[in-house]
């Protein structure tokens, strides 16, 4: 054991919690750790930034590096600081320090990768690509929607999305995020917002074919929670077959899904906001050929139902020695 190559794929805080617990195993189970990121947002900070230089959206990058970060915590602390007050207001420091290096070396990739060595990260952390695109969707009315932020207000309004697309059409690739993908043994999908985090990698030209080329094993992580305006009453089986229908993959090998329901009070501040625990329908998905792994996987912290990193870990490595080294 410990020469496995995984790669993730995703956005937002699902992927940055995965990695915080993935990074410990780096040097044991794991020999090298690679985060495919999203660079559709646009809201908040990044929306900002994005408009004024016209870059890629350097927000969901920030939270992975910082999770996969070795530095000493103040570093990371000051990578997520936000500004108060009239004109910083709400950006965070890592998204200006990310834009600024941008701005310098003229290269979005090259100032991922830079950031990356400031915070001593123990795994590459890649944009899935380094053009500036836009998240696109039509819903079932015919209307059609731009920007991540605003899709996921459109859907709350009860509409669902029928299609989804970047623009400008077709963007590439960095090479290295083809060669980690065709180099892996495993690539983990998930977990985070389905149509806005997770889906938009797949939509870069070259990611879903470099993947269904790879004989890596595929884990879906299924999400704890549904999300209004986007998997609104999907249970694990729907958030799976979803993923394949748009994602336009043929299969994933295994998937995750938590069992564990959350504190009733907890429970009861997230159904006021029209959120719901996600309906394990384990048999629905076994009956697909998928291997189901079904475990408590969430922790509290706070007000929010997550998967706790290191439940979520130890359960992958599990995975690992079962799936992979039983073919040995």
């Amino acid at each position: 054991m410990g020469n496995l190559r995984v790669v993730t794929v995703g956005g937002g805080t699902g992927l940055s919690s995965l990695l915080r617990g993935l990074k410990k195993e780096v040097g044991r189970t794991i020999s090298e750790l690679t985060a495919i990121v999203t660079v559709a947002d646009s809201g908040g900070s990044t929306g900002k930034l994005r408009k004024i230089y016209n870059i890629p959206a350097p927000g969901d990058i920030r939270n992975c590096i910082v999770a996969l970060s070795e530095a000493e915590e103040l570093m990371q602390k000051l990578f997520q600081y936000r500004f108060k007050g009239d004109g910083l207001q709400g950006h965070a420091f890592g998204n200006l320090f990310l834009t600024a290096l941008t701005d310098i070396t003229g290269s979005f990739l090259e100032a991922v990768k830079l950031t990356s060595k400031i915070l001593k990260t123990n795994g590459n952390i890649i944009p899935s690509t380094d053009e500036n695109v836009n998240l696109v969707a039509e819903f079932d009315n015919g209307e059609i929607i731009k920007g991540e932020e605003e899709i996921t207000e459109y859907g709350k309004k009860g509409y669902r999305i029928k299609e989804i697309w970047l623009e400008p059409q077709n963007p590439k690739a960095p090479e290295e995020a083809l060669d980690k993908i065709s180099q892996a043994d495993v690539i983990v999908i998930g977990p985070g917002s389905l149509f806005t985090s997770i889906l938009p990698n797949f939509l870069v030209h070259g990611i879903k074919e470099a993947i269904k080329d790879s004989n890596a094993l595929r884990i879906f992580v299924v999400n704890v929670m549904t999300q209004p305006g986007e998997t609104d009453n999907f249970t694990a089986y729907d958030h799976i077959q979803k993923f394949l229908e748009f994602s336009k993959l043929d299969k994933v090998d295994v998937a995750i899904v938590n069992t564990k329901m959350p504190s009733d009070a907890l429970l009861r501040k997230y159904l006021e906001q029209n959120q719901e625990p996600v309906t394990p329908d384990i048999t629905k998905i076994a009956k697909e050929g998928i291997t189901v792994y079904a475990e408590d996987l969430i922790g509290e912290t706070g007000d929010f139902v997550r998967h706790d990193p290191q439940k979520l870990t130890y359960l992958i490595v599990k995975i690992l020695e079962n799936e992979l080294f039983s073919r040995i």
